[in-house]
């Protein structure tokens, strides 16, 4: 009797994402699969560069499986800046994650956006050093 394997390598994908957010006044809508759903939650918004937190009590609603979330934001987001976003209903947390703040859009941001140049004219190639 002859046994025959069949094996498949499947690929799975790992996508990571995070929440981004600008730096405008108005409202801001995202959304979020808790852990659990809630009609009104408070929003802490952490800052990673200094350390300082803002308490925002947010009314939500639900789209399918998502909590939408939207809220203006005052005081306003730096641009470039990383923070910890924590979901609470009463004192129990639905759910963390990272919130980025730029003005850029994601598919084409970059990091040194209107601070480096390319050369050009003469000094193009004006690359030389002299080693002693």
């Amino acid at each position: 009797m002859l046994l025959f394997f069949y094996t498949q390598n499947l690929k799975f994908v790992r996508y990571i994402s995070m929440i981004h957010l600008t730096t405008s006044a108005s409202a801001q809508t995202f959304k979020v699969i808790p852990r659990s759903y809630a009609s009104t939650v408070s929003m802490i918004l952490r800052d990673d560069s200094t350390n300082t937190s803002t308490t925002y009590t947010v009314s939500t609603t639900t789209d399918k499986n998502y909590l939408v979330i939207s809220k203006a934001l005052s005081p306003i987001l730096v641009e470039g800046r990383f923070y910890d976003l924590t979901l609470k209903e009463g004192s129990n947390v639905i759910y963390k994650d990272k919130v980025f703040c730029t003005d850029q859009a994601i598919s084409s941001y970059s990091v040194n956006n209107g601070e480096y140049t390319t050369p050009t004219g003469n000094d193009a190639y004006d690359n030389d050093y002299i080693v002693i």
